[in-house]
């Protein structure tokens, strides 16, 4: 078990990649914290992942909001003692933000940017102490490919993201903490298909990616088990791209 005794904290863990992520490490022997703005589903997903046997535990947590980051993992240390794996996965993230600048509201981009950037700015700010008296830990960030191109709102938030990525994995390096993320590229998750046309799910599959099938959430999964474990640990400030090959760049 690569995270025995090891306590990850999951922001948007409620649902989907979150879900996934906690299922994941409390297979493999950690504590999880379900931290979501959705108190009631996070209590279902930690609920439902004790009946598995994972010691599980729900706040309620808007990243967006620095005072309810922090109250999040005060309680966090008071009930499981600490914090070794924190994963940025909380974020906007709908079609309506791959829109132009000129096109959505100053309101709408700024909620955005306050929880694609500031969330991960608020959440790594206050798990660093806690990670720092237990030796170290990793933090993991959900960018995107969009994150490569930047050419809509969405794209410079996650650009964004890779950037905090690199700045704290050299700011918070004398706390033996590491600081990774992850592009996922078009995954065929329950939300992507619902949100995405059919012409654009195909042309990215059959022509853009180089490996010609949809990602599934089980392939970004285990470049979370990588990047958060020791396995990694001579790895820091990158950004794994997990897209079928889609962009690939020098």
């Amino acid at each position: 078990m690569r995270f025995q005794g090891k306590v990850a904290f999951i922001t948007g863990g409620a649902i989907g990649f979150g879900r996934a992520f906690a299922q994941a490490l409390g297979n493999e022997g950690a504590a999880v914290v379900i931290a979501d703005i959705d108190e009631a589903r996070a209590k279902e997903t930690a609920s439902a992942l004790r009946a598995g046997s994972i010691r599980a535990v729900a706040v309620r947590c808007d990243v967006a909001d620095a005072a309810q980051v922090d109250e999040a993992v005060a309680k966090t240390m008071d009930q499981l003692g600490g914090i070794d794996v924190l994963i940025n996965n909380a974020g906007k993230h709908l079609v309506k933000y791959n829109q132009p600048f000129a096109t959505l509201s100053r309101d709408d981009i700024r909620a955005l940017f306050d929880v694609n950037i500031m969330g991960v700015i608020n959440c790594s700010i206050a798990c660093r102490e806690t990670m720092r008296t237990r030796g170290g830990g990793a933090i993991l960030n959900i960018a995107s490919i969009a994150g490569h191109m930047a050419t809509n709102p969405y794209g410079v938030s996650k650009l964004a993201v890779r950037g905090l990525t690199i700045a704290f994995a050299h700011e918070f390096a004398t706390d033996a903490i590491r600081v990774n993320a992850v592009s996922p590229g078009l995954m065929a998750t329950e939300n992507a298909m619902a949100d995405l046309p059919d012409a654009m799910i195909n042309e990215f599959r059959d022509r853009l990616q180089l490996v010609h099938r949809t990602g599934q959430m089980q392939d970004i999964v285990s470049a979370m088990l990588y990047l958060c474990s020791s396995e990694a640990g001579f790895v820091t400030g990158e950004t794994l791209r997990v897209s079928g090959g889609y962009p690939l760049s020098i």
